[in-house]
């Protein structure tokens, strides 16, 4: 089992930044693959990005906005600068393994115009 915890999510004006932090937990070893996802309230949970052997992939709406990285075998963070309201979401954490993958329990982040 591998257990992960997001934080760093708060409230923040529209321009702002936010750090997020995901610390995975457990039986960690075989995580290949790292990524962030959202989900908006009435919308479906969507890839926001995805961190593989250090190659990443981005959502159309968050290229030059967001990075993804990872600290070691158990951390991710996603930086996310030029916020927009659009942008609000809980955002979740999720770990592929190769016969299961698991998310975090999320993080709300709340963007103001």
């Amino acid at each position: 089992q591998v257990q992960l915890v997001e934080s760093g999510g708060g409230l923040v004006q529209a321009g702002g930044s936010l750090r997020l932090s995901c610390v995975a937990s457990g039986s960690i070893l075989g995580i290949f693959r790292m990524g962030w996802y959202r989900q908006a309230p009435g919308k479906q949970r969507e890839l926001v990005a995805i961190i593989i052997n250090g190659r990443t992939n981005y959502a159309d709406s968050v290229k030059g906005r967001f990075t993804i990285s990872r600290g070691d075998t158990k951390t991710a963070f996603l930086q996310m600068n030029n916020l927009k309201p659009e942008d609000t979401a809980v955002y979740y954490c999720n770990a592929q393994m190769p016969a299961k993958d698991y998310w975090g329990q999320g993080t709300q982040v709340t963007v103001s115009s």
